[in-house]
Order: structure tokens, then C-alpha cells, then sequence
């Protein structure tokens, strides 16, 4: 079985060491204390301090496994040193055209860690960002969306 590789930009990356970082050091020692605290106060069995800080302590170290594996499996692309440009791409940013509305809008095309939608960031895990990936200028893609079928034009990639 084969290790599925996640892409991911540098910036992604940072953001998730820093976040594993931050788990690791700061919210890990902090529910210690908590749990510490908790158990000082007697009765385990209906201790509401303890059950909620063992739950903290249940999803932070869930959310270091995850962070683990996600972070051992990164390969990191960097879009500045993508030299071909003539395909839409992980990483580089595409202007698009809604075929109905006219609307023009550029995406940066990111994994999912990088994702914020309102600074241009689509996911290429996303209906429109998997439609993008290998397309070229001028191309039409389709998109069925819950709000129905969806058109664009590829205007440049950069």
C-alpha cells in the first residue's frame, strides 16, 4: 500500500508545524494542568472539570496524530518555482469567467489546509478546483454544483 502524498504550498506547511508546535507546547501542558487540577478536586466519577479537560486532551492528541501524519506525508510545492505555466496546476492562480453571470474571478488553487475561499485560496480538492486542474487559456469547464450545472472559461493562469 502506497503512501498518499499530500500536496501542500509553504506557507501551508508553516501554518500547520506552527499549529503542531503550538499543540505540542502550549494546549498539551495547559489540559496537564487542567486534568492535574481536576483530580485535586476528589471524585473522579462525577468530576464535570475532569470528563471536559480528558476530552480536550482526547482531541488535542487526535489533532497532533493528524497533524503528524499530514505534516510526514507534505510534499511541499512551491508555486514561485513552477516554471510551466501553460496548465492549470497545483499551486499557481487561474482567472476564471462565469459563462452565465460574466463574473470574473482568480483563484490561487491550494490544498485543503490552505483553503480560505474569501482571499482567493480554492482547495483543488473542491468541485471547481478538481474541474481547473490540466486545463489550459480558453478552455470551458463544467461544474455540477448543488445549485446546478455551472460554466467557466479559463481566462489566464499565472
Amino acid at each position: 500500500m502506497s503512501v498518499q502524498r499530500v500536496l501542500i504550498t509553504p506557507d501551508g506547511w508553516k501554518k500547520l508545524r506552527d499549529e503542531l508546535h503550538r499543540l505540542k507546547t502550549v494546549e498539551r501542558q495547559e489540559v496537564i494542568r487542567l486534568i492535574e487540577y481536576a483530580r485535586s478536586l476528589g471524585d473522579l466519577s462525577e468530576n464535570a472539570e475532569y470528563e471536559t479537560a480528558k476530552q480536550k486532551q482526547s482531541f488535542i492528541e487526535g489533532r497532533i496524530q493528524e497533524l503528524e501524519g499530514r505534516l510526514s506525508r507534505a510534499e511541499v510545492i512551491d508555486p514561485e518555482k513552477i516554471t510551466a505555466r501553460d496548465r492549470v496546476v497545483f499551486g499557481l492562480t487561474v482567472t476564471i469567467e462565469d459563462i452565465d453571470s460574466g463574473d470574473i474571478k482568480k483563484y490561487r488553487l491550494v490544498c485543503v489546509d490552505d483553503f480560505e475561499f474569501d482571499l482567493g485560496f480554492l482547495s483543488v480538492t473542491s468541485l471547481v478546483g478538481c474541474a481547473l486542474i490540466g486545463m489550459r487559456v480558453d478552455d470551458e469547464i463544467q461544474v455540477r454544483a448543488p445549485g446546478g450545472l455551472k460554466e467557466f472559461l479559463v481566462l489566464s493562469i499565472e
